[in-house]
């Protein structure tokens, strides 16, 4: 009687153990090929996140000299009518440290006669960091002249394309006036009658 051959049930060891190590060898695979995509999606989202802030900073600066352009060619006529008669005006200027040549501060306009310096700070939408921004550049400002003997009045002034009214009423209790952008031309706020310009 021939022999009867049984099927074998089961693995050996040996195929076990293959077949976990082929597992384990997968799984490091895909942890490095995921480490690896992680490593390049960071990669492109850092990349696009510097060229969108570099292209929104590009918008708010071409947005903010739009304004400045808008807001630059009606002031002397505006303080003209306050009584005061500025004779030069400059934009963009820079104060800087004679022996450092670091810049101390900078003044979107600047409008002076030989008595008066009126520094104005443009924005889109000023807040009320920004007004105090400029209180801190109106003291460097003071601080500037009183080095080199300048004894004129500093005054202060905040311009925007919208002013929201916490803001208008902050600024304008520090002493600065505020301009407001009106179609083609910009409007000094009025003021309460009691209200004084600040003179640093």
């Amino acid at each position: 009687m021939a022999d009867v051959v049984q099927p074998q049930m089961g693995l050996h060891f040996e195929q076990v153990w293959a077949a976990l190590m082929e597992l384990k060898e997968a799984q490091q695979e895909t942890d490095r090929l995921f480490r690896e995509s992680k490593a390049e999606t960071d990669r492109i989202i850092a990349k696009m996140s510097r060229e969108l802030n570099q292209t929104i900073g590009n918008l708010g600066n071409r947005f903010g000299q739009l304004i400045e352009h808008l807001v630059s060619p009606n002031l002397l006529k505006k303080f003209t009518a306050l009584g005061y008669a500025f004779t030069r005006t400059n934009t963009r200027v820079q104060y800087e440290d004679a022996n450092t040549h670091k810049t101390l501060a900078e003044v979107d306009v600047l409008l002076e006669n030989g008595d008066v310096v009126l520094a104005v700070e443009i924005k889109a939408d000023p807040s009320i960091e920004d007004v105090n921004d400029h209180i801190k550049r109106m003291e460097t400002l003071r601080a500037y002249a009183d080095a080199r003997n300048d004894q004129r009045g500093y005054l202060g002034a905040v311009a925007g394309g919208i002013v929201r009214d916490g803001v208008r009423t902050y600024a304008l209790k520090q002493g600065f006036y505020v301009l407001e952008q009106s179609g083609d031309t910009v409007n000094i706020t009025a003021a309460p009658e009691s209200w004084k310009p600040k003179r640093w």
